[in-house]
C-alpha cells in the first residue's frame, strides 16, 4: 500500500509535542523536516494512482449497475412477449451481477477511502511542516538573541579587562609624576643650598679684601 500504510502513523503526530520534548530541538527540527518532506513527496507521487483507482472502481460499480437494469428491463419486456425462458435468462444473468456489485461496492468504498486519507496526509503534512518553520523560525531567532547577548556579555568582559588596564597605566603615571615633582622639588632646594654658599662665599672673600686693605700688614 506503499505511504497509505503508514496513514494511522503520520495523523496521530503532535509536532509541538514533540519538539518539546526533544533534547536538541535544532537537530530534531532538521532530522523530521527531512522525513516531512520525504513522506508529502510519497504522499504526491502516489496520489494520482490512488485517485485513479477511485475512479476505474466507480466506473465498475457503475457499469454494473447500469447492468442490472438493462437484465431486468430485458426480463419485462420477455414476460410481456410471453417468453419466460428469455426472462429467465436474464434473470439469472441478473442475480449474477448482483452478487458482484456487492463485490465492486466494497472495491470502490476502499479505493474513495484510500483517496481521502491520501488527501487527509497530505493536508497533515503540509500542516506539519508550517509548524515544524515555525518552531524553527523561533529556535533561531532565540538562538540570535542568545549570540547576541554572549556577544555583549563579552564586551562586558574586554571593557573590565581594559578599565583595569587604564587603571594600572593611570596609577603609574601617577607615580611618575610625583617622582618628577619629588626630584623637581630636591633640585630647587640644592640650588637654593648652593646659592647659599657661593654668596657667603663672595661675602667672606669681600670681607677679606677690605681687611687687606684696611690693615696690609696683617695679610
Amino acid at each position: 500500500m506503499g505511504i497509505l500504510s503508514r496513514f494511522k502513523d503520520i495523523m496521530k503526530v503532535n509536532i509541538n509535542a514533540l519538539m518539546d520534548k526533544a533534547g536538541d530541538p535544532e537537530k530534531t527540527m532538521d532530522d523530521y523536516m527531512q522525513n516531512l518532506n520525504s513522506d508529502l513527496g510519497k504522499v504526491k507521487a502516489e496520489t494520482a494512482s490512488v485517485l485513479a483507482e477511485e475512479k476505474r472502481a466507480k466506473r465498475a460499480l457503475d457499469e454494473c449497475r447500469d447492468e442490472i437494469k438493462k437484465l431486468q428491463r430485458y426480463a419485462s419486456k420477455s414476460v410481456e412477449a410471453g417468453n419466460e425462458e428469455d426472462a429467465r435468462k436474464f434473470l439469472e444473468r441478473k442475480v449474477l451481477q448482483a452478487e458482484k456489485l456487492a463485490s465492486l461496492q466494497t472495491s470502490y468504498e476502499l479505493a474513495s477511502a484510500n483517496a481521502g486519507h491520501m488527501k487527509q496526509m497530505q493536508e497533515k503534512l503540509v500542516s506539519d511542516i508550517g509548524q515544524l518553520e515555525l518552531r524553527h523560525a523561533e529556535l533561531k531567532g532565540k538562538l540570535a538573541v542568545a549570540k547576541a547577548q554572549q556577544t555583549l556579555n563579552s564586551m562586558g568582559d574586554h571593557d573590565s579587562v581594559f578599565g583595569a588596564l587604564e587603571q594600572k597605566v593611570n596609577r603609574a603615571y601617577d607615580e611618575a609624576m610625583a617622582i618628577a615633582e619629588l626630584r623637581t622639588g630636591t633640585k630647587d632646594d640644592l640650588d637654593t643650598l648652593f646659592a647659599q654658599y657661593e654668596k657667603s662665599t663672595d661675602a667672606e672673600d669681600e670681607l677679606a679684601a677690605i681687611k687687606e686693605k684696611i690693615n696690609p700688614k696683617e695679610s
